[in-house]
């Protein structure tokens, strides 16, 4: 979750809502909170691969859970190759940027598939480093000698609360991370109790990272230089009287996209794999290896489209992208939660409707581009699946 999210979501934020981004990132967070209630409760009932997709098919029926994979497989694809372009824009030499991206996305694919505990040492490698820049990001901002340029609630609703709404679509991006720890339910210990605790917990984490970072930016930078930026935390050093510190920032944020792109592989892969399964994907990718256990064909196949992607997507555009496909993969997680008994019920089924809502609102609100798209890709998928079930029964 604390991955290229908190380097790349707050300039597109800031450029529909101004500093109001600071109030999105508070819905963003309610809505993110509820979601996560509700992936938590499933996870801890059904602790098996595939994450919402098995949750609706089990709590709604094959059709919801179909949309939730399909969604979900989409919306991560395009977040991957956002990920590798994240990597490549900060560390990579200029003319070698798809370059850089390709290589990186073939090294995470080999990582992952040497087993899931590599992919947990790495994983806490780049999260602990990426914290670490985040911190010196924080306190050379806020000690700099640079103008605060937030002044007063005014002029976080100037842009409007539709302005708002849709940074909070937009910022949504950099907490779904927690999708993903759902995912990983065959592969680790005591999973109805580990899985809930560390959705729960790392939601707050990144909750309170990003609030200090979102200040921080808006403090020193001010709402338009922000929106204009394509690099806010180098441009934040820069502003704030300790340009030496850009370097670092760099480093940072590629060791961020990293991060993201570490375990957007993983969570992707095993989704695919439960999706497979059921024959809602080819039943080519549910081949698990015999030896590290992980969905090797699938996550092979995830690297070959994500290269491809590379070569055509633009960063801004795939933020909202993903933003549509994961608000409707939690849509059907707040649906599926809400259907379940008393026994397996952590939360109140008020926070289901609340989260349920939010979805719905949150991708009404989003860039139209990224709604047209979104809906264009979800009709394909409903397609195939149609004809997959007409070839069963004929």
């Amino acid at each position: 979750m604390v991955g290229a999210g908190v380097f790349a979501s707050f300039a597109p934020a800031s450029a529909v809502a101004g500093a109001g981004l600071l109030i999105g990132l508070a819905v963003a967070a309610v809505v993110a909170f509820c979601n996560a209630t509700s992936s938590a409760q499933l996870a801890a009932q059904y602790p098996t691969s595939g994450g919402t997709y098995v949750y609706g098919r089990e709590r709604l029926g094959e059709w919801p859970g179909f949309a939730a994979g399909w969604t979900f497989v989409i919306g991560k694809t395009a977040s991957s190759a956002a990920m590798a372009l994240v990597f490549a824009a900060y560390v990579a030499p200029a003319g070698y940027t798809e370059l850089v991206a390709i290589l990186a996305i073939t090294a995470l694919t080999t990582v992952n598939c040497f087993g899931i505990t590599r992919t947990a040492v790495l994983t806490k490698i780049l999260v602990t480093a990426v914290l670490t820049v985040l911190v010196i990001a924080v306190v050379l901002g806020l000690t700099g000698s640079s103008v605060p340029a937030v002044d007063g609630l005014g002029s976080l609703t100037e842009n409007g609360w539709y302005g708002i709404l849709q940074s909070a679509g937009l910022l949504f991006f950099a907490f779904a991370g927690y999708a993903r720890i759902a995912t990983l339910g065959e592969e680790v210990v005591r999973p109805e109790r580990t899985i809930p605790r560390a959705i729960v917990s790392a939601l707050g984490i990144a909750l309170l990272v990003y609030t200090l970072v979102a200040v921080t930016l808006l403090t020193v930078l001010g709402p338009e230089l922000l929106a204009s930026s394509s690099a806010p935390l180098v441009d934040l050093a820069v502003a704030s009287g300790h340009s030496w510190a850009s370097p670092v920032m760099r480093i940072g944020a590629g060791l961020a996209a990293l991060g993201a792109l570490l375990a957007l592989i993983a969570g992707i892969g095993r989704t695919s794999l439960a999706m497979a399964r059921h024959r809602d994907l080819p039943s080519y990718l549910a081949a698990v290896h015999p030896r590290y256990s992980v969905p090797h064909r699938a996550e092979i196949t995830l690297a070959v489209i994500v290269c491809v992607l590379v070569l055509t997507v633009d960063l801004r555009d795939a933020i909202g992208f993903s933003s549509f496909g994961v608000l409707l993969y939690y849509l059907v997680a707040n649906l599926s939660a809400f259907t379940q008994d008393a026994e397996h019920r952590r939360y109140p089924r008020a926070l289901q409707v609340i989260g349920s809502i939010g979805c719905v609102v949150l991708i009404a609100t989003l860039p139209m581009p990224s709604i047209v798209v979104g809906t264009v890709v979800v009709a394909l998928g409903v397609g195939y699946r149609l004809l997959r079930v007409r070839q069963l029964f004929t």
